[in-house]
């Protein structure tokens, strides 16, 4: 069957995406782990921070720092890009982060009185945010034993999502579930005792308001829903760069929550809550997190919202 012009020319775009991006994947490897952070580091400080997503990240800290000087907030949109730049030289070399050996590349750290083996006997959700690098996190908790899945956003060009996933389970989950089509999949793993590794931090133009940075700020509600359905504890954990490629991994307490019975309610307190505590993480270092992402209500989500009966 002849292909569609549409659809062979978008394989042609995807194609050449995929030969440019593995062009630098392969020359960060060539550097080797240090040297491709810091190059890509600098692309990310003196390229990355002349594209226009650059001006969505001065929007967002304008609002969320209204407190601080102008030049407070562009040495955070320095650390951000230099972090972003890093994240993107490191992905040729996620091989090597471990915390086993004799030079782990990410350390962590439990509240007193948890126990990583109780942990494992119960469904669990890890939840964090795009701090530091964050694929650092699902490595972690493969890496310690945890039987599990990683629920990502694939890169919407195949070819790149393809080598991104092979990445990912060198030495992280071997199950990724696409947030695209992930309830059921979700469900299934916690429902069999299993763990979860979420990023909750990005706009869901789907989901319920939250406050974030005194803003509400359209929120995914699947963590809540899932906890609240099957009974799996949250844990929230930091992920934060410590230097070149080291990373640490702070593992808060157990977030309680008391269910009411009312669940559209409880869904609205418990992702309330668990959006305080991603704030928290990011107001501790917030040159690690990602402010160019369109975190808040648009006018047309507004517009929409309003709309709805």
């Amino acid at each position: 069957m002849t292909e569609s012009p549409s659809s062979l020319g978008r394989k042609l775009r995807y194609a050449a995406e995929a030969g440019i991006f593995l062009s630098f994947m392969a020359l960060f490897r060539v550097l080797g782990l240090e040297t491709a952070s810091r190059v890509g580091g600098w692309i990310g400080r003196n390229i990355f921070s002349l594209l226009p997503p650059d001006r969505v990240a001065r929007a967002n800290l304008a609002a969320a720092f209204p407190e601080k000087t102008l030049a407070e907030r562009n040495q955070i949109r320095r650390s951000m890009w230099d972090n972003l730049g890093r994240v993107v030289g490191e992905y040729p070399h996620l091989a090597r982060f471990s915390p086993k050996g004799e030079d782990p590349r990410i350390t962590y750290s439990l509240p007193a009185g948890m126990s990583l083996e109780t942990l494992k006997q119960q469904p669990l959700i890890f939840l964090s945010a795009h701090l530091g690098n964050w694929e650092a996190l699902p490595i972690l908790a493969s890496q310690l034993g945890f039987d599990g899945a990683a629920v990502i956003r694939p890169p919407n060009n195949p070819y790149v999502a393809d080598w991104v996933a092979r990445q990912r389970r060198i030495n992280g989950p071997d199950t990724m579930i696409a947030k695209h089509n992930a309830a059921r999949p979700m469900l299934t793993q916690l429902k069999a005792g299993k763990m979860l590794c979420m990023l909750v931090d990005q706009k869901l133009r789907e989901g319920i308001p939250a406050p974030f940075f005194g803003r509400d700020a359209m929120t995914t509600p699947a963590p809540a829903v899932l906890a609240l359905r099957t009974g799996a504890h949250i844990l929230m954990a930091a992920n934060r760069r410590v230097g070149g490629p080291r990373f640490h991994v702070t593992v808060q307490p157990e977030l309680e929550f008391s269910a009411s019975g009312d669940e559209p309610a409880d869904i609205a307190r418990l992702t309330a809550a668990i959006t305080a505590r991603i704030e928290e993480m990011v107001r501790a270092d917030p040159g690690q997190w990602l402010w160019i992402h369109n975190r808040w209500p648009t006018p047309r989500d507004i517009a929409l919202m309003q709309a709805i009966p």
